[in-house]
């Protein structure tokens, strides 16, 4: 569609959290530091004439900034878990048991734990969370205490409403989600969601057995919001911030390892395979031989949906990307595979031209076909929020300015400087 006027609606405002990032080593990145800039940078000429006079004028910054949340990988541990989803861990396609809903999932793979007088731990079973009616019932059993590692004591507590239950979840759980991986909650609570009286109870903790495994697409909801709101609020530090980081989120969830629990080829025998995939094959052919030129941005109707549909289109090719290169290991005796190249006056180990030629021939275009497909999410998801923030004019915008190192950038820069990573990386 082209591009059309809204009525501005105004969303939610989330908490700002904004990290500049100066003087920076070259750690691993998803589709490299070469594809994560050129996405950005190309997606501001998919916007309108409106937007087009701020976002060009800071082309240079955006195109620098798309690497900012790789940078974050190496300060917090809650990080990584926004770049990846691993769709097979939830059975097969369309995965219909994995909730849409960002609450709704970490109340259904969150583990509750009870602690009785006597000191045994019981483990609070949970039914399924799912997208019903607030008015419905959970099943009475909602909550069967389970001893941790033998039997079962089962209770038959009040049932809860759908909406009691997030009630609960959020005044005790999801406010306290980046206090830590554990988190306590007042016995009391848990005994007025299940319809009063006394409990047992010395202490009630729970575990997040979902964030471990990708965030992606939920993440992705929530910087579309950040952004709108920075666009309401006429913040040009923050528009700049959130389209660079929502630029780059969206540029991973078009690589179709970033959905898969073998994420590396590690699982297959294939270690090496991220890089391969998202940054060799780029750094070799897209200057010369890929299409950058993706057309108008468009308005995103139904967000969710347009973020999931990148995440399982990118899932339906990972079989593709394993296999492909596993049968060309065959084909290739291991020193045509791999060859050292002299960069930055060091030798490195990457994979064999004539290897990565083989590869890429045999991706019949999907690594162009993806990068183009980021552009234009990228330019659309910014012309979305825009939109959706009434369409404010942007004209008596600046430039982003360069600004001193403040604390929070020098602790920054140390920890990327250490060379670990929090949580998962890309290739270890």
């Amino acid at each position: 569609m082209g591009f059309i006027k809204f009525k501005p609606i105004l969303l939610l405002a989330f908490p700002f959290v904004a990290i500049l990032l100066a003087l920076r080593p070259a750690p691993t990145a998803a589709w490299g530091f070469f594809g994560h800039r050129k996405i950005n940078r190309m997606a501001v000429f998919t916007l309108p004439p409106e937007m087009l006079v701020f976002y060009k004028k800071n082309v240079d910054w955006l195109t620098e900034h798309a690497v900012d949340p790789d940078m974050r990988r190496y300060a917090s541990k809650h990080e990584a878990p926004r770049h990846f989803l691993d769709l097979d861990r939830y059975g097969e396609p369309p995965f219909e048991e994995l909730p849409r809903v960002w609450t709704d999932a970490l109340m259904q793979y969150f583990q509750y734990f009870y602690v009785n007088e006597r000191g045994d731990t019981l483990r609070l079973i949970t039914a399924p969370i799912t997208e019903e009616s607030d008015s419905v019932a959970f099943n009475p059993r909602i909550f069967k205490r389970e001893k941790a590692g033998a039997g079962s004591d089962v209770a038959s507590p009040k049932g809860a409403t759908r909406k009691d239950f997030r009630r609960f979840f959020n005044q005790n759980i999801l406010s306290h989600y980046y206090d830590d991986e554990k988190w306590s909650v007042p016995c009391d609570s848990l005994a007025n969601l299940l319809g009063g009286g006394q409990l047992n109870c010395r202490k009630i903790f729970v575990l997040d057995t979902f964030s471990q495994h990708g965030v992606l697409p939920y993440n992705l909801e929530q910087m579309l919001k950040r952004l709108t709101d920075a666009f309401v609020e006429h913040d040009e530090k923050r528009i700049l911030h959130y389209s660079a980081d929502i630029g780059h989120y969206i540029a991973d969830a078009h690589v179709p390892l970033h959905t898969s629990m073998n994420y590396n080829g590690q699982m297959t025998g294939q270690d090496g395979l991220h890089a391969f995939w998202e940054s060799r094959l780029p750094e070799l052919y897209a200057d010369e031989q890929y299409d950058f030129w993706v057309g108008q941005a468009d308005f995103i109707e139904k967000p969710k949906d347009y973020f999931w549909k990148i995440v399982l289109d990118s899932y339906a090719l990972v079989d593709s990307v394993i296999g492909i290169e596993r049968s060309l290991r065959k084909q290739f005796p291991p020193d045509r595979q791999m060859c050292n190249e002299y960069r930055n006056n060091v030798f490195v180990k990457t994979q064999c031209e004539d290897f990565a030629a083989a590869y890429h021939e045999r991706m019949s275009g999907m690594v162009e076909d993806r990068m183009q497909g980021a552009i234009r999410a990228v330019g659309s998801a910014w012309y979305t929020a825009w939109v959706l923030a009434g369409q404010p004019d942007l004209s008596n915008l600046g430039e982003e300015t360069a600004t001193l190192p403040d604390s929070t950038e020098i602790e920054l820069k140390k920890a990327v400087n250490s060379g670990k990573q929090l949580g998962r990386g890309h290739e270890n």
